[in-house]
């Protein structure tokens, strides 16, 4: 079961991951998700949610592990306006999705502004592609909060964007 469950999800966790941290800290917590998978085994209720809610939400725990390093980058392309040119990192690809360079230090800015469980949300349905409900599920959140919150944190992002 857990090889098949590997071969379907590792992938798309492991682009999503390495688009938050980097490739080589991805290929880690891609390791890391699946052990405490397997570890967890019993702790996962289908009646609570999807199993791709389940592996997402334990990624997103192992990530806030690494949210001190992420804001401090942030704060620092938002200080001094850098380009922090991986092309792996959460900054590069926010900066090219939207694609205006002179609005790095205000979106990067938003970003370290956010608290964890924005950040989490709004990267897990922009980064990785979970649907809503999937984000609230790895984030054990209701989906109408979700929904609301996502969309607030959007309209946030677009009024720095256009500022």
């Amino acid at each position: 079961m857990f090889a098949e469950l590997f071969d379907e999800h590792a992938h798309p966790l492991h682009r999503y991951l390495a688009r938050r941290v980097g490739v080589d800290v991805a290929d880690d917590l891609v390791s890391e998700t699946f052990l405490a998978a397997m570890r967890g085994k019993e702790t996962y209720d289908p009646e609570r949610g999807s199993i791709v809610g389940w592996l997402y939400g334990i990624a997103t725990n192992l990530l806030r592990g690494h949210a001190k390093r992420e804001t401090r980058l942030l704060r620092t392309a938002e200080r001094y306006g850098v380009d922090l040119g991986v092309a792996e990192s959460l900054e590069h690809t926010v900066v090219t999705r939207i694609d205006a360079r002179s609005h790095l230090r205000r979106i990067a800015g938003a970003l370290a502004k956010m608290s964890d469980a924005d950040r989490d949300l709004l990267l897990l349905v922009s980064l990785a592609g979970l649907s809503v409900q999937e984000a609230a599920e790895a984030l054990e959140m209701n989906a109408g909060t979700a929904r609301s919150r996502l969309h607030r944190l959007r309209a946030k992002l677009k009024e720095v964007e256009h500022a």
